[in-house]
């Protein structure tokens, strides 16, 4: 997973990805729109942080679950994003 050393949330994302038993090895860059051009991210589904697992781009706060199920299922895809940062998804999460 790639990230800016200054955002905190996707800290809480590498997380909640342990927590699942998927393992994750942490890059810190000042600049990730590099990699996300790169991997053919599109501007739309764009997030904080970038993760490549199986061949697959995981951009944003994608659940586990859903990461786990993309993984099992090996569909003809270059990833799967949550776009922005949502409330409430895995990283995102507040109190009520």
């Amino acid at each position: 997973m790639t990230r800016d050393p200054n955002c905190g949330c996707c800290g809480n994302w590498v997380e909640h990805i342990r927590a699942a038993d998927l393992a994750v090895e942490v890059v810190l860059v000042d600049d990730v729109m590099p990699l996300k051009t790169r991997l053919g991210v599109p501007e739309a589904s764009m997030s904080c942080h970038t993760a490549v697992i199986g061949g697959y781009v995981i951009e944003g706060h994608v659940p586990a679950e859903a990461v786990k199920r993309l993984l099992v299922a090996r569909p003809k895809a270059i990833g799967i994003a949550v776009p922005g940062m949502p409330v409430g998804s895995p990283g995102m999460e507040v109190p009520g």
